[in-house]
């Protein structure tokens, strides 16, 4: 029988390197099939449209600046600065939707993400706003797991 509760976008965690860290907003959970459209020969009614390479958004992080040493931060910075002769660490990071008991409804597994951008907030005298810092990752794939522990590739 289904649930008569959905769940709710704010109750997440993410882990990453191992370890839980708490971010205000976690976006870029998507995946696109493309198409390509081919006129048939004759036929000017229509065009056929084929599917093509499926592609994903960047997976986006942000919370709260960190002043003292981040682990998160060290990493985006020895990949980012490290130039192209240096070897870019990858992770896998897990985005886990949670119920009201803290249980796993739903987790996404990213696998082989690195970071790719970093970003701070707007520093703004006039306003009275936590300084944001923003994990913008690429990744391989990303794999669903349900809370029954069912994991599949998406679209399998």
């Amino acid at each position: 029988m289904a649930s008569n509760t959905y769940p709710v976008g704010f109750y997440f965690m993410v882990c990453l390197k191992g370890e839980n860290a708490a971010f205000q907003e976690v976006s870029g959970i998507s995946k696109e099939l493309g198409i390509e459209e081919v006129v048939s020969g004759g036929e000017n009614r229509f065009k056929y449209r084929l599917p093509t390479t499926s592609s994903s958004q960047n997976l986006v992080l942000k919370r709260a600046l960190v002043p003292e040493g981040s682990g998160l931060v060290d990493w985006c910075v020895s990949s980012m600065d490290g130039g192209l002769g240096v070897t870019i660490q990858t992770n896998d990071i897990s985005v886990s939707l949670l119920d009201a008991n803290g249980d796993m409804l739903v987790m996404w597994t990213f696998h082989k993400a690195y970071p790719i951008k970093y970003s701070v907030s707007d520093l703004k005298s006039q306003e009275n706003a936590l300084v944001i810092e923003s994990v913008e990752l690429a990744y391989t794939y990303f794999e669903i797991t349900d809370n029954g522990t069912n994991t599949s590739n998406l679209f399998d």
